[in-house]
C-alpha cells in the first residue's frame, strides 16, 4: 500500500485536448468577457478529469493562462477547495463522511469495511492502483447518514456490508447504483412517508395551493 505523495512528480507540461478545450470555451462563454475567471472552478475540474483525478501544477498553470489570471490565485482556489486532489489517487477515490451526522449513524464501521476489504488505511492507496480511500469532512447528505462519495456519485445509508458490496462490484467493473442502498425514496424517514400518505389528503393540498395562487 502507499500513501498519496506530499510532493507528486510533476509533469513538464500540460494542455487540454481538442475536446476538453472545446468544452472549456463553452463554459467560459457564459460569463461576461470581464468576468471569464469566474470559470476557473469548472476549468479545473475538466483539468483534473484529464489528469488521472489528479492537478499538476502545470494544469493549474495552463488554467490561468486560459483564464487571464495570476498563477496564484488559481492555486488559491485549488488548494482550498478539497474536491481538488494534488497527488495521484486511485481509480476509484472514496470519500467517507466522518463528521458527527454520519459518525452517530455508522461511519466508522463503513472506515473500518474499508479497510478490512482493502487492506488500506485512510489516506492510502492500494497497490494496483484502484482504489483510495481518504476521510471527508460534511459531504452535505446528512438525512442519508452515513455517506460515501465515490467519482460523481452519492452512496447514502450504508453499512459495512453495503460498502463492501459496492467495493466488490467497482473491482469487477461494474456500476453500482447510486443513492440510497437500502430503498429510501429521496430524504423521507426511514420507514417510509409519515404525511400526505393518502390519495385524498394529497388532493386535499393539491387543491389548497390552487387557492392560494388565485
Amino acid at each position: 500500500m502507499s500513501k498519496p505523495a506530499s510532493v507528486a512528480a510533476q509533469p513538464e507540461s500540460f494542455a487540454f485536448t481538442p475536446e476538453n478545450r472545446a468544452t472549456a470555451d463553452k463554459i467560459i462563454a457564459r460569463y461576461p468577457a470581464e468576468r471569464r475567471q469566474s470559470a476557473v472552478i469548472p476549468l479545473l475540474h475538466i483539468a483534473q478529469r484529464q489528469h488521472e483525478n489528479w492537478l499538476p501544477r502545470a494544469a493549474m498553470d495552463h488554467v490561468a493562462e486560459i483564464l487571464g489570471m495570476a498563477p496564484i490565485k488559481v492555486y488559491e482556489v485549488a488548494t482550498f477547495y478539497t474536491m481538488y486532489n494534488h497527488a495521484p489517487v486511485g481509480k476509484h477515490l472514496i470519500e467517507v463522511c466522518t463528521t458527527t451526522p454520519c459518525w452517530l449513524r455508522g461511519s466508522d464501521e463503513i472506515v473500518g469495511a474499508c479497510k478490512r476489504r482493502l487492506g488500506i488505511s485512510p489516506g492510502e492507496t492500494t497497490p494496483d492502483g484502484q482504489f483510495t480511500v481518504v476521510e471527508v469532512e460534511c459531504a452535505g447528505a446528512c438525512v442519508n447518514a452515513p455517506v460515501v462519495a465515490i467519482g460523481d456519485d452519492y452512496y447514502e445509508d450504508l453499512d459495512g456490508p453495503a460498502i463492501i458490496a459496492i467495493i466488490d462490484q467497482l473491482e469487477r467493473g461494474e456500476q453500482p447504483t447510486p443513492g440510497s442502498q437500502i430503498g429510501r425514496r429521496g430524504s423521507c424517514p426511514q420507514n417510509g412517508p409519515t404525511t400526505m400518505t393518502s390519495q385524498s389528503a394529497i388532493s386535499a393540498k393539491a387543491a389548497d395551493a390552487g387557492g392560494l395562487a388565485d
